[in-house]
């Protein structure tokens, strides 16, 4: 940790770049950065490396160059647009341990427009919150980590190590973003990922699985609809049955996962069946998405999956003979409970209570990050420490001003202490 004198210091040089650093992340949040739209984005990051002198890596993901790779998962969309974006900053005579810094760009659908009280793709700020789809998962923190070196710089120092800026796709369904980098040969001896996490470490994360349930029926015209096999109706006693599977899962505990209640949440997300109102429908798709506890084997969770879905199936005179088709698509994330890194950690709590001036909380999440591909993959602890938001993947998503202020006061102190500091060029 720096001195006391330099540590108010690097408080102040964020405090002084703080109104430039909300009008940035405005800015990027104004890019509408959903799947196969993030290029522009990117662009927009790339650019503001570059002017501030980091080494600018853009590149087109490359999935046959990592669906070999652990923690890769499946995709059903083009990777045509799917641009990465890294930024190294190579220290002149490194002294210090090396840092990836790590965010997404990508944002999930807004769902109705006129369900939200401002434009989400026309953010703005009041009453101590901005306010955007994307900013507060996660362009506050991609943001956050840009403008906490940038303090430093106006200190007229610069990290004594490398450090690479990644700021990447894909988190919100595959991780394949994060997952580039690594086969890209990105490495250093731990991650920052400034994910929302209301001001707290998360030391354990669910995993994650997506996958579509397709159901065939028998069509027949409505005037004797018992004649056919509605595929839609069909659905419901598999749904049920998966929701049984969550609540004996949920019954078992995990210890990282100790006091949180329901960790492991199964969501129907999507679902598409029949062709015309007067037509027993003869086809139908739902989505679903499973948490998973770390440690959990992949492999295994699908028989599992399948297993269900069949014996469902089974009290269904047309699904018996026509059982349903399972797809796996999207996230095949393993959980992952923070290990190791314990100096890492140290430094961390200490930077926040000299920014926030108390003592920083720890949290299991139920949702997943990019945080199991250093861990798990890279041997590199991965401290998921950001911002306080509300509303993430809802309606008027938004993030605390003063949040952002003191997690990039964090960040700064973080920098500074974990590669040291060298004379700007």
């Amino acid at each position: 940790m720096p001195d006391a004198e330099l540590t108010q210091q690097i408080i102040d040089a964020v405090d002084q770049g703080f109104d430039e650093q909300i009008a940035f992340t405005l800015d990027l949040t104004r890019f509408p950065s959903l799947r196969g739209h993030e290029a522009t984005a990117q662009d927009f990051m790339a650019r503001a490396l570059e002017e501030r002198g980091y080494t600018v890596d853009r590149w087109l993901i490359d999935v046959e160059a990592i669906k070999d790779l652990p923690g890769f998962s499946p995709v059903m969309v083009s990777y045509d647009d799917a641009w990465n974006v890294v930024g190294s900053l190579r220290a002149e005579k490194p002294k210090g341990r090396s840092l990836i810094l790590n965010g997404h760009i990508d944002v999930v659908p807004t769902g109705p427009i006129e369900m939200w009280t401002t434009p989400p793709f026309m953010p703005e700020v009041h009453d101590g919150w901005l306010y955007g789809r994307g900013g507060g998962d996660m362009k506050a923190g991609l943001a956050a980590t840009v403008f906490a070196v940038d303090a430093l710089a106006r200190l007229g120092a610069r990290p004594a190590a490398d450090v690479f800026l990644q700021s990447v796709i894909e988190e919100e369904c595959t991780g394949n973003g994060a997952l580039a980098c690594l086969q890209r040969g990105y490495r250093a001896e731990t991650a920052i990922i400034p994910e929302p996490t209301q001001n707290r470490l998360t030391a354990a994360q669910v995993g994650v699985m997506w996958f579509q349930v397709k159901v065939q029926g028998r069509p027949a015209h409505v005037a004797y609809a018992g004649t056919g096999a509605n595929a839609i109706e069909s659905c419901f006693p598999l749904i049920r049955a998966l929701h049984e599977m969550e609540a004996r899962w949920n019954a078992e505990q995990h210890p990282a996962f100790e006091g949180v209640d329901h960790p492991l949440n199964f969501v129907v997300s999507k679902i598409e069946g029949g062709d015309w109102t007067s037509s027993v429908p003869s086809w139908c798709t739902f989505n679903m998405r499973i948490g998973i506890y770390p440690g959990a084997d992949l492999a295994a969770v699908r028989r599992e999956v399948e297993s269900v879905i069949a014996e469902a199936s089974l009290s269904d005179p047309f699904l018996s003979n026509h059982p349903p088709q399972v797809v796996y698509h999207g996230f095949q994330a393993e959980g992952y409970v923070l290990e190791g890194g314990e100096e890492a950690q140290s430094l961390l709590e200490t930077c926040h209570a000299a920014a926030f001036g108390s003592a920083m909380e720890r949290r299991a999440t139920t949702a997943t990050t990019d945080a199991r591909f250093f861990g798990l993959y890279a041997d590199t602890p991965a401290l998921v420490y950001g911002p306080y938001a509300e509303d993430i993947h809802g309606f008027d998503e938004r993030v605390s001003v003063d949040s952002i202020r003191r997690v990039t006061q964090v960040i700064a102190l973080f920098i500074a202490d974990w590669c040291g500091l060298e004379k700007a060029a």
